[in-house]
């Protein structure tokens, strides 16, 4: 056991020191790991599903995680404010397309899979480099308020656990941890917004804190869904890309479902 925490600890801290440096730099090179760290997490789904990604299908799903993970309009000036968006419509049609080839053993179901993982993953890291673009301060708010809703979720949750969260997808989480989660997630907020007055442009800190609460509760639902595909699929990690934490699904999927909701709530 402790071998092992220290092994986690050990790959978590130089995990964080490599994604750190783009992070602060930002720009270019901070959009191109971002969207190598999208084609990883959308590999990893398609392995899942049994779907080679150097397949003509599994191309198709990272070229579409790709173009809509990066902001394209930065880099093709002939493009509109939304030609990533559009990019990656025009790619999906593609594989729309493909199934009136083989109606027989490609259909519509078939695709699915691959068009809702380049989206989900695609998304969620676009949304991250939006963040970025918006300010270092912010990305860092969202992250600490994923990172904590983690650590009281496990704190809490090991120690006063009684009551199962979701049973059949995730057995060891409950409601008490997930409480937990929040209340840390809150707490660290509040933190950041004394500490740092230009997180308090868009809402009073009341109003902030409020939604702290459905970003920490979507950060929960964010690993959740990703355990119920990895349950869906037999695994117990998206991979073993990271020593003790699995892969960049494993370790972005709460991240991609709060960075949009921050964006929706107009704080970046």
């Amino acid at each position: 056991m402790k071998n092992d925490l220290q092994k986690r600890v050990i790959s978590g801290g130089i995990a964080f020191l490599l994604f750190l440096i783009p992070l602060w730099q930002g720009g270019v090179f901070f959009h191109m790991v971002i969207g190598a760290l999208a084609l990883i997490a959308t590999g990893e789904l398609l392995r899942m599903h049994r779907l080679a990604p150097n397949s003509i299908e599994g191309i198709l799903t990272m070229l579409a995680t790709f173009l809509l993970t990066l902001p394209l309009d930065r880099y093709l000036k002939f493009l509109p404010l939304d030609g990533n968006y559009t990019a990656y419509t025009v790619v999906m049609f593609i594989m729309l397309g493909s199934t009136v080839f083989n109606p027989r053993t490609y259909t519509y179901s078939e695709a699915v899979f691959p068009i809702a993982s380049s989206f989900y993953v695609g998304i969620g890291f676009h949304n991250l480099i939006a963040a970025r673009t918006h300010s270092l301060d912010m990305v860092f708010f969202a992250l600490f308020i994923v990172w904590m809703t983690d650590i009281g979720a496990y704190l809490v949750g090991s120690r006063y656990g009684r009551r199962k969260l979701m049973p059949t997808i995730s057995p060891n989480k409950t409601v008490e941890g997930a409480l937990g989660g929040i209340l840390s997630a809150v707490v660290t907020a509040a933190i950041f917004l004394l500490l740092d007055p230009n997180l308090r442009l868009s809402y009073p800190v009341l109003g902030t804190l409020v939604l702290v609460v459905f970003f920490s509760v979507f950060a929960q639902l964010g690993d959740l869904v990703e355990s119920g595909i990895k349950r869906r699929f037999g695994v117990k990690d998206s991979s073993n890309l990271i020593p003790g934490h699995g892969g960049i699904l494993d370790r972005f999927d709460s991240m991609i479902f709060v960075f949009p909701l921050m964006h929706l709530f107009g704080l970046f």
